[in-house]
């Protein structure tokens, strides 16, 4: 068997750990093995779930400048005591070049960057953001991406150009997804939603996720349709604010905080509507789950066209009015009738079954290279 140390933010129920979590479940565990290297020191979700599977969890000093040194001599020290890892597999944006640094300085042969955002955000990291881009390259071996815009926006438009790098798509469990009745009326049954016009969103309390904008929107709906209701699925640091930001616009009683759930895959089926105003994303995960479910999508112009696999996605520039996003929201909330999308997902490769067979065989493969 062999082991890969991924170095993550914490193993919560975010984008990139969820779809992690989906390959780690569907690979073949005793030939492969997942090891996690989280850089903050709060718990996850995950947790559990990953020691029962004989996965480990690491804790770095994390992902600070000023802890630089401390983090190298932490990760030599690592990979001295665990000498089996050959491949280090890095999931933090442009500061996954601390966990690459490392394992080259350690000697681990086979170093992935896997790309997951279309664009870098632009907030006071950003100087320290550029500086560690510049220092991937020399960095990693292996480009690894979950989209062409993420590909072309930390390995360039010639490694696009020439195919120099793996697509790995962010993968689900289909059954789980796919749109079901009865779930529907038992979930709006449960939480009072029967006569309401539901719109969801899953997505951490961030910036990037732009809950502000929602809201706004929200309040735009609720103005014209009185029935509405707008769900939120998640957690995270900007939570509070945005619950008074919530009672600022004097919507806080249509808008139900759900926290963390861990049965976002059966609320994908009480909404009528699935809205991601991001102000950037890869490609994200939820998109793929909501269309899976045959959820009519509202994106923001911050997320990749990639994203779109049914035609019932569609996309609104962020800088367009509320009352445009609000008009277009309602729109679709009224689609008649729901259809298994099974067929479709796995066209577009979003099949976890399938595809993480094809993440096992290219680790085997690299490892034979050796």
């Amino acid at each position: 068997m062999i082991r890969i140390l991924h170095s993550v933010s914490n193993m919560d129920r975010a984008g990139i750990e969820t779809m992690l979590m989906n390959y780690y479940r569907h690979i073949d565990r005793e030939k492969i093995q997942f090891d996690f290297l989280c850089n903050k020191k709060k718990p996850g979700a995950y947790d559990d779930e990953i020691i029962k599977m004989g996965g480990r969890i690491f804790h770095s000093p994390g992902l600070n400048p000023i802890k630089y040194f401390e983090y190298m001599k932490f990760i030599k020290k690592l990979i001295s005591e665990y000498p089996e890892y050959k491949i280090v597999h890095a999931h933090n944006g442009a500061f996954g070049v601390y966990s690459l640094h490392g394992a080259k300085l350690a000697g681990v042969p086979i170093r992935i960057f896997h790309a997951h955002g279309a664009s870098i955000t632009k907030d006071w990291k950003l100087p320290l953001k550029l500086i560690c881009k510049s220092r991937l390259n020399s960095n990693m071996n292996q480009h690894w991406s979950c989209g062409i815009e993420s590909a072309k926006c930390y390995f360039g438009e010639k490694t696009v150009r020439n195919n120099d790098y793996l697509l790995i798509h962010n993968a689900i469990e289909l059954d789980r997804f796919v749109f079901n009745m009865k779930v529907r009326a038992d979930m709006r049954s449960k939480h009072k939603l029967e006569d309401k016009i539901v719109i969801g969103h899953v997505g951490r309390f961030m910036v990037q996720k732009n809950h502000k904008k929602l809201l706004e929107v929200f309040g735009e709906i609720h103005r014209l349709e009185q029935y509405a209701v707008l769900v939120l699925l998640g957690d995270g640091e900007l939570e509070d604010e945005i619950k008074n930001y919530a009672d600022k616009l004097g919507i806080r009683n249509y808008v139900m905080f759900m926290g963390n759930v861990s049965n976002v895959n059966e609320w994908y089926q009480a909404f009528d509507v699935f809205v991601l105003p991001s102000i950037w994303e890869g490609l994200p995960v939820v998109g793929i789950e909501a269309q899976t479910a045959d959820l009519p999508c509202v994106f923001s112009s911050g997320i990749t066209r990639e994203t779109a696999i049914t035609e019932n996605a569609s996309f609104v520039a962020l800088d367009e009015e509320n009352h445009v996003w609000a008009d277009i929201i309602l729109d679709k909330a009224k689609k008649a009738s729901r259809v298994d999308r099974t067929a479709d997902i796995r066209k577009a490769g979003y099949d976890i079954e399938l595809e993480a067979k094809k993440m096992q065989d290219k680790y085997l493969e690299l490892l034979k290279e050796l």
